[in-house]
């Protein structure tokens, strides 16, 4: 029998996820639903994933096994006060930004059963990374489910509680610093006289291998830049540079401030 899966929200990130799952469920263990308020996008991301639309919110809950919901902080509290009378002991998984699963619980009971989640939009390719909080309620069969519905569309791996907003800016956020830094890199490559669509491909291609090379070789980040960076070469030049212009300090800052609005919104 397959685990039915609903979706509130059909956005971005509830999309990809969507579109992940859809992607690796082959033998067809998951049956997916949704629901969006733009019934238009719904209708269209129905046709090319062969979900079942519903009509309304409560139609979904009523339909699923595990709901996902993927909508904005400012509109969660409505929706779980819409939901709140048929949620039961059906498993919430959100993937909502800085709200604490005791949040959800305040709203809806201390019987529910809640998984808070940070994934990042690189799942839209298949190579996300979630992480995943339990709160305990789960079995393990349940878990595993949670898991294998995240690990379609990249990785995932379960972190306690704690540190998700300190995360929020490691993973959830920081695709936007890396899409930063390669258009940095473009425009110098445009300014040398580069044309611009071979410049991002060459700068993103570039990104992508150092990444791998972290990943795959197991070696400091540090060792692999020295292994780059040649006595009296260019690249100790270009090092040197970002070093002055307080590259690495910058980074820092930004994760930083990222994680304090993380907490700032769990607070509110």
């Amino acid at each position: 029998m397959s685990v039915k899966v609903g979706f509130i929200g059909t956005g971005s990130m509830g999309g990809a996820l969507i579109r992940g799952i859809v992607k690796g469920n082959a033998d067809g263990k998951y049956k997916l639903f949704a629901y969006d308020i733009n019934r238009d996008a719904l209708d269209q991301l129905a046709r090319e994933t062969g979900l079942t639309p519903c009509g309304s919110n409560i139609e979904l809950v009523c339909s699923s096994d595990i709901i996902f919901l993927a909508v904005k902080p400012r509109y969660a509290k409505a929706v779980l006060e819409e939901i709140g009378n048929v949620l039961g002991s059906k498993i919430l998984v959100t993937i909502v930004v800085g709200l604490p699963i005791s949040w959800y619980k305040d709203i809806l009971g201390h019987k529910t059963r809640v998984v808070r989640t940070m994934p990042n939009t690189p799942a839209l390719v298949g190579e996300g990374v979630a992480l995943v909080c339990f709160d305990g309620t789960q079995s393990p069969q349940e878990k595993e489910s949670i898991m294998e519905l995240f690990g379609y569309s990249g990785k995932a791996e379960e972190l306690e509680e704690g540190l998700m907003s300190e995360v929020t800016a490691l993973t959830g956020s920081s695709p936007a610093y890396v899409f930063m830094f390669i258009e940095a890199m473009a425009d110098a490559a445009v300014r040398s006289g580069i044309p611009r669509d071979k410049a991002y491909r060459f700068a993103a291609q570039a990104v992508l291998g150092s990444a791998k090379m972290v990943l795959e070789t197991g070696k400091h980040p540090g060792e692999l830049k020295d292994m780059v960076c040649s006595p009296a070469g260019t690249t100790i030049e270009a090092v040197s540079e970002l070093e002055k212009a307080g590259f690495r300090s910058a980074v820092i800052r930004a994760m930083e401030e990222c994680a304090r609005k993380a907490r700032e919104i769990s607070k509110q």
